[in-house]
């Protein structure tokens, strides 16, 4: 035993002078950067071994991760995706909706009566009949006989009231008429509705009357239900028999009768001016 220590002793001191100079001489003049290289070509296979476990766990996480990110943030995108094409959807909604309330009160602002606007609720379907509910009744004063507007002409009257909701007939319902004359000479006249849809029928016209394809049909007021001079159509066709006593004439009505969502209540005023409430008989004015 005590033979060998020395030897250990001198390999010891061997390996430790040796690895000094070893420092130094690759310090000083970097003789060592070849071997040092070559080494390290042998080992890094055992490296990329040692360490291929680890990264590979790392990389299942990290693409675990990854992919649940990527997931979550799709349906989150979509999500997004569908509530902002919704609000673009509702904002077009309420900018046609604007627009065609702007057109209304443009059109209240031109007569002197006072207005409600009321909105559709339903479209009697019979035949025949051409009538609409909206959703204004007694509670905001509407009463039988009530004129009905919208932005382009009138549409009908109110035929029965309720307390929440009115029923309209409009101006082409088969039972339907009222008094108009031609905007261009004063020519008076009776518009009956067909049933149609758009399609009106001026009655009491004589074939010598001057009246042209194109003239517009205005309220002439007679009867007092409705004010005068609100647009009610205009003449489509002029057919003039003789051996019959008045010409054929026919009207498309102004007004948008089967677009309309907005209408407008109209009060009409008498002739000192003040508004009149008072409620009317229902049917042909």
């Amino acid at each position: 035993m005590f033979l060998k220590i020395p030897a250990a002793s001198l390999r010891l001191a061997v390996f430790v002078i040796a690895s000094v100079v070893l420092m130094t001489i690759d310090h000083r003049q970097h003789h060592v950067e070849t071997v040092r290289s070559a080494l390290s070509v042998v080992v890094y296979p055992f490296q990329y071994l040692v360490n291929l476990p680890v990264e590979m766990g790392q990389w299942v996480v990290n693409s675990l991760v990854t992919r649940e990110s990527l997931l979550k943030e799709n349906a989150r995108l979509r999500e997004e995706h569908l509530l902002l094409s919704s609000k673009l959807q509702k904002f077009a909604a309420l900018e046609v909706e604007n627009q065609r309330l702007n057109e209304l009160l443009e059109s209240s602002f031109k007569v002197g009566e006072r207005v409600l606007v009321a909105e559709l609720l339903a479209v009697e379907l019979e035949r025949f009949q051409r009538q609409i509910v909206i959703n204004k009744g007694s509670r905001e004063g509407a009463f039988n006989g009530q004129p009905v507007v919208d932005a382009a002409g009138i549409m009908g009257q109110i035929v029965h009231v309720g307390p929440f909701s009115s029923t309209v007939m409009l101006i082409t319902d088969a039972s339907h008429a009222i008094p108009v004359q031609v905007n261009r000479n004063g020519l008076r006249a009776v518009a009956i509705g067909t049933g149609a849809t758009n399609n009106l029928e001026l009655e009491y016209i004589p074939n010598n009357a001057d009246i042209r394809v194109g003239d517009l049909i205005v309220s002439s007021g007679l009867g007092s239900r409705f004010p005068p001079g609100y647009p009610v159509g205009q003449v489509t066709r002029v057919a003039i028999d003789p051996g019959e006593p008045f010409a054929k004439v026919t009207a498309i009505p102004s007004a948008k009768l089967d677009r309309s969502r907005e209408v407008l209540l109209v009060w009409p005023q008498d002739q000192t001016g003040e508004v009149n409430q008072a409620p009317a008989n229902s049917g042909k004015s």
